[in-house]
């Protein structure tokens, strides 16, 4: 594999030079075969589609035991699965719920749909997940849960996050989004707090095109879960034959999935443990590539992961002699040689789609300087397919890298050139 270097470094591909690769390109997603088409095209026949079907059932059991969860409740999406978490935890109106800045506007409108408040705080440095200080640093009298949220493969500090919310009898609620198969200390993702959400939308590395899952130890939250998606029926119940209502003031929807999502989604738990251990593999020697090179580091997998989930692989330059390079100039650069790298969402409150009024929401009084500038300005992200490519690619990307970070000089020289009138 050639490497460039300080002394001797190539010309860029976006200032003139020859790129690193073409056509370069990660596997295709979401994953497809024919002998799960062929069930689907069973399942359409068979008329018989939705209300707590047999293949809904089945994953919801498969999918808990696999994170060493008891219960499992599908849903719709992994959007009204956070709602209904808290909607189960007693959460309501004029309630805060305190989660990192940095993390997609979900997270956040799962609150308000209930009428709670979110309460923005900071995230860490290494994981860019929440950091447990800032989180304590938040709560109020009116606080009545958090969301830790595992982003992109790095893992919140459950251990921490766990302690302060029982000292202040706060519910947790696990923002698994990112985290299909992920273990915190050789426990799976979401079967920590009182509650983990998960989504299976298009992009996710679990995919149905859309659904979501709530995962819980606890037979009685299961049970609110459960009757909060499904208008009000306990389980077990057939459509049409309920024999217990909803406890009060529990809010009922339909938020239920089908078993067409359901079948998918078995179909792609089977291999979920090997790709996980692809992913793991790739990342490890995308780690090890790009060790110690200047300006260059990657997001922390947490304190007690292993193995994770990644739904991407993400790459912060906030170091010399990168951190005063603008962070699109770094990805146009990456562009050039032949590696296209996404941004991170920014944070909750300065999203485009984020339309809320600011007395909807809260930001802590010390602010989130970490989710707003190594979390926004100076994070690019490497979907997760890639992941799931040969060693050759991997080691190309870790070529591509090396390239533009060895030219910082000319990057930064050219980026001033641009800016000037």
């Amino acid at each position: 594999m050639s490497q460039t270097t300080n002394s001797n470094p190539e010309m860029l591909a976006v200032h003139g030079g020859q790129p690193v690769a073409q056509n370069l390109s990660a596997p295709p997603w979401p994953p497809v075969d024919e002998e799960t088409a062929e069930k689907l095209k069973e399942l359409y026949l068979g008329r018989s589609w939705s209300f707590n079907g047999p293949e809904e059932q089945a994953f919801s059991a498969e999918f808990a035991a696999a994170h060493d969860a008891k219960f499992g409740v599908f849903m719709a999406n992994g959007t009204v699965t956070l709602q209904c978490a808290l909607e189960a935890c007693g959460v309501g109106a004029g309630d805060e719920v305190i989660m990192p800045a940095l993390t997609w506007p979900a997270t956040a409108m799962a609150a308000l749909y209930i009428g709670a408040t979110p309460v923005f705080c900071d995230i860490e440095v290494s994981t860019l997940c929440l950091d447990p200080a800032a989180f304590e640093a938040a709560i109020t009298d009116k606080t009545r849960a958090v969301i830790p949220v595992h982003l992109f493969g790095g893992m919140a500090d459950m251990e921490a996050i766990l302690a302060i919310a029982k000292k202040h009898d706060i519910a947790v609620i696990e923002d698994c989004a990112h985290g299909q198969g992920g273990k915190w200390n050789g426990k799976g993702l979401g079967s920590w707090g009182d509650v983990g959400s998960f989504s299976f939308q298009q992009s996710k590395t679990l995919s149905s095109g859309e659904g979501g899952i709530c995962l819980t130890n606890d037979g009685d939250l299961a049970d609110r879960l459960y009757r909060a998606k499904h208008i009000g029926y306990g389980g077990g119940t057939s459509q049409g034959q309920a024999t217990q209502g909803p406890p009060p003031g529990l809010l009922c929807h339909n938020f239920r999935g089908t078993d067409f999502q359901a079948l998918i989604l078995r179909s792609q738990l089977k291999n979920l443990d090997a790709l996980i251990q692809t992913y793991n593999d790739n990342a490890a020697r995308l780690e090890a590539g790009l060790k110690d090179l200047p300006g260059v580091r990657v997001q922390s997998r947490g304190r007690l992961s292993g193995p994770q989930n990644y739904y991407a692989f993400a790459m912060i330059f906030d170091q010399e002699p990168l951190r005063d390079i603008p962070l699109q100039t770094i990805a146009g650069a990456m562009a050039a040689e032949g590696l296209g790298l996404g941004g991170t969402y920014g944070v909750v409150y300065d999203h485009l789609l984020w339309n809320v009024a600011p007395e909807q929401f809260r930001i802590v009084e010390s602010g989130c300087p970490v989710s707003e500038e190594i979390g926004t300005k100076r994070t690019l992200t490497l979907p997760h397919p890639w992941l799931g490519a040969d060693k050759n690619t991997m080691d190309t990307i870790i070529e591509i890298v090396r390239k533009v970070a060895c030219n910082a000089d000319a990057l930064r020289d050219n980026s001033l050139r641009e800016d000037m009138p």
